[in-house]
């Protein structure tokens, strides 16, 4: 099943796409991307796993870090690059795309910060890339700097490979953002096997809900902070690359990049506070402590 979609030759949102967001808490864009500006952004990919890989194990520098772990079935993979658009251009282009705002401004408005710059892997055979259910509330720390999170952030995701069950896709539990916070699954790792149907059940989620976010290269989904979604590996030989971005109300939120000032793009240059709290104290280039383990 794919998820409540709105197919637009421009992908300018429509009352009909902002009605299923809210309902729903999900929605898809389809074709926001074209097959060259996807071409451009899966080299984006290439180059950063090239140079994620080149470090060895999980490394930062001031907002721009490179997690890899060193899987069981496959042996070190890059499992995510954040805040990649400081150091490549490609990537950066997409963040602010006039698009994207299209189909964010009439949920959140015009002036905008942003929160998460991500590149996302799936490896095929990878066994230590679920993502456990869970919503990205938990992941926005400290709370004091966010205040209107229910409708003042919108997650975006450009898929660069097809999304399909086989390889990983995301699935969603429609209606599940109007629960509000679930404090249940914001115990626990979030990456690695684990808690799967038992926890949905905890919640009052029925497993059978779950809608898989079926998505061909170039389309645009969007969740909100509160819907509850997750992700299994990759079981067959296909890659699944995610690109995510997502955006708050500048006014509803004390940190971030801006990526919109009423409507106009704004480039990236010096780091800004965002989730890395020593970015002042210890922004330069060091190795983390998890991940997997330098090369012999």
């Amino acid at each position: 099943m794919r998820a409540q979609e709105v197919t637009a030759a421009t992908p300018r949102i429509s009352s009909e796409h902002v009605a299923a967001y809210r309902r729903d808490g999900f929605a898809v864009v389809r074709g926001g991307f074209g097959r060259a500006e996807v071409a451009a952004l899966a080299q984006g990919f290439d180059r950063q796993r090239a140079l994620a890989l080149a470090k060895g194990r999980s490394w930062r520098h001031g907002n721009l870090c490179y997690r890899l772990t060193n899987d069981p079935a496959v042996g070190p993979v890059v499992t995510m690059a954040q805040w990649a658009a400081y150091c490549d251009p490609a990537l950066a282009r997409f963040r602010t795309d006039p698009r994207v705002l299209d189909i964010v401004a009439p949920l959140i408005g015009r002036d905008l910060k942003q929160i998460i710059n991500q590149c996302h892997w799936k490896a095929p055979g990878a066994v230590a890339v679920d993502f456990n259910f869970h919503q990205d509330v938990r992941f926005r720390r400290p709370r004091a700097a966010f205040h209107d999170l229910d409708t003042g952030y919108v997650q975006t995701a450009i898929a660069v490979d097809p999304h399909r069950r086989a390889n990983g896709a995301m699935r969603l539990a429609p209606g599940s953002h109007l629960l509000g916070e679930l404090p249940a699954l914001a115990e626990g790792a979030v990456l690695g096997q684990g808690r799967g149907d038992a926890m949905l059940r905890a919640v009052g989620i029925d497993p059978a809900s779950l809608v898989d976010l079926e998505l061909d290269p170039g389309d645009v989904a969007m969740w909100h902070p509160y819907t509850v979604h997750g992700s299994g590996p990759s079981a067959g030989n296909d890659e699944r690359r995610f690109y995510l971005n997502s955006y708050v109300r500048a006014q509803a939120c004390d940190r971030g990049e801006w990526a919109f000032r009423d409507g106009k793009p704004v480039a990236l240059g010096r780091p800004a506070l965002v989730h890395y709290e020593e970015l002042y104290t210890r922004p330069d280039p060091h190795y983390l402590d998890f991940g997997a383990p330098p090369p012999d």
